[in-house]
Parts: C-alpha cells; sequence; structure tokens
C-alpha cells in the first residue's frame, strides 16, 4: 500500500522546503556555472572615464552644426589619442583628435565622427560632411554599471558573460554555493554491471549513468556508490553512507512492487529519518519515495528506467535547483516550446500523466508526438524530445490540442 501518496503540487513543495548547501570561495577562472551565494555590487563605475565607440574624431558637437557633403566643416587636427593612454591636449574650437573604438576622449571634446565622414585634406586639416550631437558615439561613465549598483543577484548561474563582467570589476573570487553531491545507488538482484552479459532474468545497470548524467547536467557532483542487491543489511549500509557523503541520496529500485516495502523497512530503521512521501499520483513514477534525515533528502526512484527519469525530469530537476540555491528555475533543460497534439490521449483521472513526446515541425508550427512504451523501455527516452502533462482532473487530450512540452535538452535535428 501507499500511506501518504502526494500530488506533484504537494511533492514539489515538499521538496522546497529543503535548503540549500553550504558556500565556499571560488576563483574567477573557476566560477563558470556556478550560483552566487551574495550579490554582486559594482565598486566603481564602469567605465570611468569618456570613451569613443567608433573609429574617428573627436570634436566639440557644436562646432560640426549644418555640416553636409556640400558644405562640409573645416577642423584643425591637433593630435591623436593612443589607446590605454591620458591625453595630454585639450579640444578647442573647431579642432579634431584622431581616436580609436575604446580610447578615452580628451578633455573639451563631446563626440566623435566616424571616420567615414571624415576627409584629410593635409596633415593639419580635417573635412567633416556630416554634423554630430552630444555625446554621439561616446560611452559615457556609468553607462555600464554605476558604483553601488547590484550587477548580479544571488542566486544567479554564471554565464561566460557574466564572468566578463565580474572581470570588468577587477573581481577576483566569488562566494557561491557549493555544489551539490548526490549519493546515488542502484539496487535489485537482477541488475548487473554494464561490462558483464546478462543472463536470463538480468538487466545491465541503467539508472546509475542516467542519474549521473541528470546530476552533472546540473552541475551537481554525483558520488556513485554501486549496485547491492534487494538485500535488507546492503542497502541499509549503503544508505548509511551516502548520509555521511551526500547533500542528497538517490536509491533506484526498490520502491517498485515487492521491494518497496524493502525499502521503507530499511529507511524506518535509521534513526531520524522520516518519510515524507510514499507514493506520488502520477504516471510513471508513483511508487516513489520521498524521506528526510535532517537537511538531507532521501529519494526511492522507480527501478524502471523511464520512470526513474520522468520523476527525475518532473521533481529533482527543480529540487536539484533548489540545493544550488538557483533563484530561477527551468522545468525542463531546454525549457518549453508550445505544441498541437497529434493524436488523442487517454487518460485516467485522479493523477497526473507525463507522456513523452517527440517534436516535428509541420507547416511551421510544432507538433508533439507521443512516444507510447512501458516504463522499462529506455527506447522511449531515447526517442523523447520532452514531457507533456495530462492534468489529474483530466480524462485525456484531444488531437490538436495545444500542450506544454517541457524540453528534456535541446531538440534532435534543430
Amino acid at each position: 500500500m501507499f500511506f501518504k501518496v502526494k500530488t506533484t503540487e504537494e511533492v514539489l513543495e515538499i521538496l522546497q522546503q529543503f535548503p540549500p548547501v553550504g558556500e565556499e570561495k571560488v576563483s574567477l577562472p573557476e566560477s563558470f556555472g556556478r550560483v552566487l551565494s551574495s550579490d554582486i555590487v559594482s565598486g566603481e563605475d564602469l567605465p570611468g572615464f569618456l570613451r569613443s565607440s567608433m573609429d574617428g574624431y573627436a570634436i566639440r558637437a557644436r562646432d560640426s552644426f549644418g555640416a553636409t557633403e556640400s558644405l562640409p566643416a573645416l577642423f584643425e587636427v591637433i593630435g591623436e589619442v593612443k589607446m590605454g593612454e591620458v591625453p595630454g591636449f585639450r579640444v578647442g574650437q573647431s579642432q579634431a583628435v584622431k581616436i580609436p573604438t575604446g580610447a578615452m576622449l580628451p578633455d573639451g571634446a563631446d563626440s566623435v565622427v566616424m571616420v567615414e565622414y571624415c576627409h584629410v585634406l593635409d596633415e593639419r586639416t580635417l573635412e567633416i560632411s556630416r554634423a554630430v550631437f552630444p555625446q554621439e558615439n561616446v560611452i559615457q561613465p556609468q553607462d555600464d554599471y554605476r558604483k553601488g549598483q547590484r550587477v548580479l543577484p544571488k542566486g544567479q548561474r554564471l554565464r561566460p558573460q557574466d564572468l566578463g563582467v565580474l572581470a570588468s570589476l577587477g573581481i577576483l573570487e566569488i562566494s557561491a554555493f557549493k555544489k551539490p553531491r548526490v549519493a546515488i545507488i542502484s539496487t535489485g538482484d537482477e541488475v548487473i554491471t554494464v561490462d558483464k552479459k546478462p543472463q536470463p532474468g538480468q538487466v545491465r545497470d541503467i539508472n546509475t549513468y542516467t542519474l549521473s548524467a541528470f546530476c552533472r547536467q546540473l552541475w551537481a557532483e554525483p558520488v556513485v556508490l554501486g549496485l547491492c542487491g534487494d538485500r535488507f543489511e546492503q542497502v541499509r549500509r549503503l544508505l548509511e553512507r551516502g548520509l555521511s557523503l551526500a547533500d542528497t541520496v538517490w536509491i533506484s529500485g526498490g520502491s517498485s512492487v515487492g521491494t518497496r516495502d524493502l525499502t521503507l523497512k530499511v529507511f524506518e530503521s535509521i534513526q531520524e529519518l522520516e518519510v515524507l512521501v510514499h507514493g506520488i499520483s502520477i504516471s510513471p513514477g508513483k511508487p516513489t519515495i520521498i524521506a528526510r534525515k535532517g537537511s538531507c533528502a532521501v529519494i526511492g526512484l522507480p527501478g524502471h528506467a523511464a520512470s526513474a527519469m520522468v520523476v527525475a525530469e518532473v521533481f529533482l530537476r527543480p529540487f536539484m535547483q533548489r540545493l544550488s540555491g538557483e533563484l530561477h528555475t527551468a522545468p525542463g533543460a531546454g525549457g518549453e516550446v508550445e505544441a498541437r497534439l497529434s493524436r488523442n490521449v487517454e487518460s485516467a483521472s485522479g493523477r497526473d500523466d507525463f507522456i513523452r513526446v517527440r517534436l516535428e515541425k509541420k507547416d511551421g508550427d510544432w507538433i508533439a508526438v507521443p512516444i507510447f512504451g512501458k516504463s522499462g523501455l529506455i527506447s522511449t527516452l531515447v526517442d523523447s524530445d520532452g514531457l507533456i502533462r495530462i492534468d489529474r482532473n483530466s480524462e485525456g487530450l484531444y488531437e490538436g490540442d495545444t500542450v506544454r512540452v517541457f524540453l528534456f535538452g535541446p531538440m534532435k535535428g534543430v
């Protein structure tokens, strides 16, 4: 029996109650993909000076007013600004200074004329055929960030451009949440290592590899504890080891009919371990168990590969984002898209059905093609691009209905 069956929303709420893991200092070169544990605040104006955004000539804008191709304005060239140097002169009336992109504007100048509108008559004389307005082609101090401004928020997972702004501000070290450590245990008398030839009734271990890769996709560190049979002491020993090594423990197998009671008995034998969920009203994945010891979540996943991965995508993805301290959680690795359903899909009321689908493009629209198959078949995952959800209060969806597809990752062939 299932004693603490929960809805999808209830389980998601329970998993969001677990706190993020601890914090650590991370150097700038190693900070890509890490999640900030505190705001990044600019300690200076960026940039700190007026700089040119174009190759051209720095002038006073008012001296160019009225300049046209037929009636150009004449300027005296008094010098050239070098990159990385502070100009040692001042621009006066009808004077111009040659300047490259990114260089500092000299005193007196307030704009830059693009080189395309400039014609050099001789070493000292410049002809300008287009008027510019003040601050044209000029980057102002504080155009990027002002001193004291929040640049990146706590909970931001750092992207390449985020490392760029850290570098521009001279920040060499950040405070980041630690990467969650996930202890992975695969159980079952029938499960063997992948280097062995299965005998009748045996299957190779799939879940260790799918769940480990799933963790890495979420920037977490899998701690593979190996296989064990359906033996109370073996499962208990590995669970205790996982609790001592990791922030969360995932046990696949042992939550299905026949061995579910064993997993539950192991959970109940661990001091101060509380069972929070004993079954979820979803398909596939109903025999999922969730428990807690302190701040560590213990997840009993179905042994079938497809069921385990559906549970991982729906529940463990936002859970891991929570442990990572990430502020913005996504429903899938590739986000979501809207699509039209290719056929009718029936559903039993009282549970949420998560249907694997393949996406196809037709007349500019995405078409979601259901992939049906038993939960033990890995091919149903390989052939799918994502999941659609049929609400427990619905008896199904109709061909042509608009559905949201939660993507596993980039779509094949796109």
